[in-house]
């Protein structure tokens, strides 16, 4: 990777960059405001303002100057704001030759715990869902089109470095719901980064890859354990039917499945640094043991 372009300089996107950043020879990368780029502003990353509100003009002409595209923007109801904006100038640039788009499993919808694959179908009827998976489909064409390679990472849920159960342990946000059957996926922000690594240096086509860790599990024994590391009694559980729940958060536990990691293993070649959350936590807890702080 010589030039990298983000369009969402996020929580995935910041921790790719870290520890690798000195191996790429230029970085812009776009974030919602100009406040916020002068917040986050490195002399290695170039921040761009990129929103309804705001939008930096330079971004056609960095999009044309590089070679990797990193995309971690969600969609909105109006669809993929990248594309949206910036289908164009993607598709004009000569030099652009690799795309990684972040995209969630959540577009499998539910499958009653059953293990799928990427040759899974689709069947989420969760708006969130559905504008992803329009999302994936038009990154998909748009690489059909112009002979870029495209490759979308279907990510689980996200935990790392000031983010996980032991976080919401110590800050006593931490909650053990109980759904009888119960199943979600997860993955380390680490493994998440190496991952976007392996694609970006595959030389293989474009495709759709599961991120997620080997173990997928039920919810409350993630917060029971993150309470074993801190030697405390974990949070009583709270069956779902009575738990005071969000929309938003009552509608992740409509689906219910493990997703299978084969294929980012045995084809993308991704080595996990953390198999299980077992070993994420046990790690997490030893960076705040040894009085390490958590990266924003």
């Amino acid at each position: 990777m010589a030039r990298l372009f983000i369009f969402g300089y996020g929580y995935c996107a910041r921790h790719f960059l870290r520890g690798r950043d000195a191996s790429i020879a230029r970085v812009a990368a776009t974030v919602t405001s100009r406040d916020r780029a002068d917040a986050l502003s490195t002399d290695r990353i170039e921040l761009l303002p990129f929103s309804d509100a705001e939008t930096d003009p330079r971004i056609p002409g960095r999009i044309a100057e590089s070679d990797t595209l990193l995309v971690s923007v969600p969609p909105g109801e109006q669809g993929d704001p990248v594309l949206g904006a910036y289908r164009g100038a993607i598709l004009r640039s000569r030099a652009l030759a690799r795309i990684v788009y972040l995209s969630t499993i959540g577009v499998y919808g539910d499958h009653g715990g059953d293990w799928v694959d990427e040759s899974a179908g689709c069947i989420s009827t969760n708006p969130r869902n559905v504008l992803r998976l329009e999302a994936e489909n038009g990154w998909r064409t748009l690489g059909g089109e112009s002979g870029k390679t495209v490759h979308v990472l279907r990510l689980a849920g996200i935990y790392g470095p000031g983010r996980n159960a032991l976080e919401d342990l110590r800050n006593g946000t931490a909650r053990r719901i109980v759904k009888k059957g119960q199943i979600f996926n997860r993955i380390h922000v680490e493994d998440i980064a190496r991952a976007i690594g392996a694609c970006f240096a595959s030389p293989g086509p474009g495709a759709v890859w599961n991120v997620v860790d080997d173990e997928p599990s039920p919810p409350q024994d993630v917060v029971a354990y993150a309470a074993t590391l801190l030697g405390i009694e974990p949070p009583a559980e709270i069956p779902f039917g009575t738990a005071e729940l969000s929309p938003a958060a009552r509608s992740f536990y409509a689906d219910s499945r493990r997703c299978s990691n084969r294929a980012i293993k045995e084809t993308l070649g991704v080595t996990l640094a953390f198999p299980t959350y077992r070993e994420g936590l046990r790690a997490l807890n030893d960076a705040l043991a040894g009085g390490m702080p958590s990266p924003p």
